[in-house]
């Protein structure tokens, strides 16, 4: 399914709406939402900025697990990108560890509104086993994915090649709906191509508002001038 030009998304819009340590703080669960997921530093952040021309949108760092919280942002009306808890970070403490991998768990299993996953890596450490388990499920859930191999400008061009043609012949054992492409938050690599798939999984709630009621109701006023000519 595709937009019309008129019904593109403007990415530059978004903005943050509210974080929450778990989906029951989260707002009503309706619309459309697209998860971003992945390994602690994978540049989660950094790409919802580059999505969205804006340079401070999600709180970037080197620390590897900042992300905490659940963090909501609005792209228009009924369509919402999510930034998940990064997950497969080593210094914290591990009780800490269990309740992010917690929250994380409840919006991935419960969350009706959720339509799409980005699961981002690093192209030179890829598909580990919480990426690995992250994509099985949401294939045994119906649910899209597109993995974006992540800092794809640190290798040279004949690297990035293999690694992306590799990562896509994995994917296809995984069955289901799962797309694989390079990203570069620095270079711009492939921010067009993730643009086009977020237009493609909110494009039923944009129709939604766009296309008219097929028996509309007609009008009082309306009824008198037909028969009027009649």
């Amino acid at each position: 399914m595709e937009l019309t030009l008129s019904a593109k998304i403007h990415y530059q819009n978004t903005h943050f709406i509210t974080s929450a340590p778990d989906i029951r703080h989260l707002p009503e669960d309706e619309g459309i939402e697209i998860a971003f997921a992945g390994r602690s530093n994978a540049g989660k952040s950094s790409a919802l900025n580059r999505l969205t021309n804006q340079r401070s949108l999600a709180k970037t760092s080197k620390t590897p697990g900042r992300t905490q919280l659940i963090n909501l942002f609005k792209v228009q009306e009924n369509c919402h990108i999510v930034d998940l808890p990064g997950y497969g970070f080593a210094q914290v403490p591990v009780e800490l560890k269990k309740k992010w991998q917690k929250s994380l768990g409840e919006y991935l299993q419960k969350r009706e509104s959720l339509k799409g996953l980005v699961v981002l890596m690093d192209i030179r450490h890829p598909m580990k086993d919480l990426d690995q388990q992250l994509i099985f499920w949401a294939v045994e859930s119906n649910i899209p994915v597109q993995v974006l191999l992540t800092k794809a400008d640190k290798l040279k061009s004949g690297a990035r090649k293999a690694q992306l043609l590799k990562i896509k012949q994995d994917a296809v054992g995984y069955g289901g709906d799962v797309a694989v492409d390079l990203f570069s938050s620095l270079k711009g690599i492939g921010v067009d191509q993730l643009r086009n798939k977020l237009d493609t999984w909110f494009a039923p709630a944009i129709l939604a508002m766009t296309v008219p009621s097929e028996e509309a109701p007609v009008s009082e006023s309306a009824e008198n001038t037909v028969d009027d000519a009649e």
